[in-house]
């Protein structure tokens, strides 16, 4: 600055002196100083030299001025904006070494508590140049753990140079405790976590309950008002969890009912800290849950955090849950030299404890060998992907498991196997249940079928048509049954698959003989018999279809679709068979309807049936929580929807709802009779997305082992949130007797028993009252059933229950007139 001061002052004088003298008189010439010459006017050469002088002069006081404005603006950028102060919140906690635990330091507001705040205050005040203030929130055993917040305002250009120390946790430590040396107090441990939330979040709580655990007795807490009104909005809530010292804490929720989640929903999030920060976090809770679903987890200390966050709007009743303490897990894992035998990651089927390593060593006798099957497995972690497995993991032979898996076998070639097990500091998952077996390796599945992969199938499964073993062993070198058709590449497959439209053989060789003569019936199983033979009263094809009025000739079953000859029509068609759930094209599913609640979001599904009727399940509306789901104004119809998120789309068409009628029979807790039909308050317009499914006649058959198809957006997980994508799942139907069985005679005749025994594919939670559907040689497609209920969701030999249209399709036509 002061250089081109400097040269502003000499050159200033130098410009004004050639500007002004050639104006002045002659007298004047004799005062010039030596050097300076006069230009003549008449000197025309001399004259032109004038010109760029000039411009030389100007062209400087330009730059001159672009440098001082450029040099001001720098000034004015590092004073004002450079300096600006940002506000820094850090979550942490720090370790007293020199200091005994008081029961007094449960108590915020003792004077204990108070007198060693101060003190662990004054030896972390001054932190660095930029720290503002710190508040002690909490302290815990071990010597005493204190739990503290740190405010910083910092230089905005300091900002990720403050960040980088703080999580530097090392070199934070040896920052602190050299120069902020306190006689009174030993500190060490210090952990610095960078706070997301906002300030008066997580600063101010507006409810706070502080809890001990007694020995050998269940505490139990609820949200405020639990359950006679809703818990408060725009709230932040606190419960601080204790044991005593070489305890842990086992917390589960028994009712939790929640808004429905989305990004900025009410949420519960439960830490394993009395500090809540994010690395610290075992699970995010939002929406509902089935009162069997596994929400009990554990800590790995005597202190766990619970905070419930909620926003602006929404009325919901909240949570109950209970806790008690646990002695404190020692040893996990162990050396196991029995023939066979279970394990199970610490307190299966609760969440395991997070920051657990277990190892065990299984060792069967020299002649054989050993293998783990993994019966349940349910390790996984948000946002990881299962192909890494850099949290939390199961270790076999050099390679990581995680993620949610279905039964799978890991097999060693020699009698020893180690299994090791890890969990991070974070979130925390169901775990395993596994069984280990020692066997002769010429007969690794006595009494069963051995799949390729080493997994052991029932014989039963052995060639029934479909692909029990993950690589499809099961299904090759098959001879075939009369019920059975042979595929051109050797499988058997069902003979009511063949001519369905439907590649089951995998090369189409089941579709590739479908037409029958001009004078013949086309059956079910694609036998052709005479039209002669036709409702002849005998049972030609073999599969009774000949005598229910389907084939070729006649595609009308029943007189189920006379009244709307364009139901069940959709542009879509079906490729191949799915197995498991999978995303729904837009228009696949034209007849599904997403029903909301205000403040709620999709609850329940429902089917047009036509334009102004719709089918759902009757317990979708009890009252529940002192809301009234039976009231009509509650609910709103969304049609021709497929994405949750596009709700307002142009093809979404939206309709209140003017009267709700549940079946007068219905049993709210055996769910016989679950259907209730709603009329709509003014009727849809039918379009590419909007179409009815036809409704099955008293007298139409679905025979057991039909293909049906169910959709809905609910849980793709049992208890897990709802899909933001119709999701689609091809299922069979299942035996009643069977079915009766297994579910221990709850069946009824309005019921109907639709699934897979083996699991991984079934109706869950936000599915019901959602269609069941049954594709017909016709391409028509028909109401089979309404989504009920089941025992858990995709578990095996648990499959779903629906009711069953056929039984109460008398009902439907006296109150629609359908």
């Amino acid at each position: 600055v002061g250089w081109l001061r400097s040269r502003q002052r000499r050159g200033m004088p130098c410009a004004l002196g050639v500007g002004e003298l050639p104006w002045t008189g002659s007298s004047e010439m004799n005062n010039l100083e030596e050097g300076v010459e006069f230009l003549p006017a008449m000197n025309s050469k001399k004259m032109e030299k004038r010109g760029p002088k000039r411009q030389v002069v100007v062209t400087v006081m330009i730059i001159v001025f672009f440098l001082i404005s450029l040099v001001t603006g720098l000034l004015v950028w590092h004073f004002k904006y450079r300096n600006v102060a940002v506000q820094k919140l850090f979550n942490g906690h720090l370790r007293v070494l020199n200091w005994d635990f008081l029961d007094a330091y449960e108590n915020s507001s003792s004077p204990e508590f108070i007198m060693l705040a101060k003190k662990v205050k004054s030896t972390v005040r001054n932190i660095g140049p930029y720290h503002k203030e710190t508040v002690i929130t909490a302290f815990s055993e071990g010597s005493v753990i204190a739990y503290y917040w740190s405010e910083f305002l910092v230089p905005k250009y300091r900002e990720e140079s403050l960040d980088r120390a703080m999580a530097d946790k090392q070199s934070l430590a040896q920052r602190w405790n050299p120069r902020l040396r306190n006689p009174m107090l030993k500190v060490e441990s210090v952990v610095a976590f960078r706070e997301w939330g906002t300030l008066h979040r997580t600063r101010s709580p507006s409810c706070v309950f502080a809890l001990h655990a007694k020995e050998g007795e269940i505490t139990s807490f609820t949200t405020p008002g639990f359950p006679n009104s809703p818990y408060p909005n725009n709230a932040l809530c606190y419960w601080t969890l204790r044991a005593d010292a070489n305890s842990i804490i086992s917390l589960t929720f028994k009712t939790l009912e929640l808004e429905q989640c989305t990004d900025d929903s009410d949420y519960i999030k439960v830490y394993n800290s009395l500090s809540p920060v994010e690395p610290h976090a075992l699970v995010r809770l939002c929406g509902n849950y089935a009162p069997s679903y596994n929400l009990t987890f554990l800590s790995s200390q005597n202190v766990m955090l619970v905070t419930l966050v909620t926003n602006k709007e929404g009325r919901f009743p909240g949570f109950k849950a209970e806790f008690f303490q646990l002695p404190k897990m020692k040893v996990c894992g162990g050396t196991l030299k029995a023939e066979s035998g279970t394990f199970t990651t610490p307190y299966y089927p609760a969440h395991y404890p997070p920051a657990t390593d277990c190892v065990w060593n299984i060792e069967v006798p020299s002649k054989k060998n050993v293998k783990v099957r993994f019966n349940m497995f349910f390790v996984l972690e948000p946002g990881i992907p299962v192909s890494s497995c850099t949290k939390d993991y199961v270790q076999i032979n050099s390679t990581r498991y995680c993620g949610e898996r279905p039964q799978f076998v890991v097999a060693s070639t020699t009698n020893k196997i180690e299994v090791r097990f890890h969990s991070d500091q974070s979130y925390t998952d169901t775990g395993f249940l596994a069984e280990y077996l020692s066997y002769d390796s010429s007969d690794p599945c006595p009494g069963k079928f051995t799949c390729n992969t080493g997994r052991c199938i029932d014989r039963s499964m052995r060639c029934d048509g479909w692909l029990d073993c993950v690589d499809g062993s099961d299904e090759r070198s098959c001879t075939c049954t009369d019920q059975q058709f042979r595929c051109q590449n050797g499988w058997c497959k069902p003979k009511f698959w063949v001519c369905d439209n439907v590649n089951d053989c995998g090369d189409n060789s089941d579709e590739l003989q479908c037409s029958c003569a001009a004078d013949s019936f086309k059956c079910d199983s694609g036998k052709c018999v005479p039209n002669a033979h036709k409702c002849d009263g005998k049972d030609d094809c073999g599969d009774g279809s000949d005598e229910e009025g389907k084939g070729t000739i006649s595609p009308k079953r029943d007189n189920s679709d006379e009244d709307n000859c364009n139901c069940g029509i959709r542009s879509y068609t079906r490729k191949s068979r799915i197995v498991g759930g999978q995303d729904s094209d837009v228009g696949e599913w034209p007849w599904q309807v997403s029903l909301h609640v205000k403040g709620q979001g999709h609850i329940c599904g429902a089917s047009l049936i036509s334009g102004s009727w719709l089918v759902s399940a009757a317990h979708c509306f009890l009252q529940l929580q002192g809301i009234r789901y039976s009231d009509p104004s509650l609910w709103t119809a969304y049609l021709g929807l497929t994405n949750q998120g596009n709700r307002n789309g142009d093809n979404v068409q939206t309709r209140k709802v003017k009267q709700i009628i549940p079946h007068p029979y219905f049993n709210d807790y055996t769910y016989d009779y679950d259907i209730a039909v709603m009329e709509l308050q003014t009727p849809v317009t039918f379009s590419s997305v909007v179409q009815p499914i036809c409704l099955p006649d008293a007298t139409h058959n679905f025979p057991v082992g039909k293909d049906l198809w169910v959709t809905g957006w609910g849980a793709t997980a049992e208890g897990g949130s709802g899909a933001s994508i119709l999701q689609k799942a091809e299922i069979r139907l299942i035996n009643q007797t069977i079915c009766n069985e297994l579910l221990t005679d709850q069946l009824t005749p309005r019921m109907m028993c639709v699934g897979i025994l083996t699991g991984g594919v079934d109706a869950c939670q936000g599915d019901s009252g959602g269609p069941l559907v049954s594709v017909e040689p016709s391409s028509r497609m028909f109401l089979a059933g309404v989504v009920s209920w089941g025992d858990g969701c995709a578990q095996r030999n648990k499959p779903g229950v629906y009711t069953r249209l056929t039984s109460l399709r008398d009902w439907i036509k006296q109150q629609t007139r359908l």
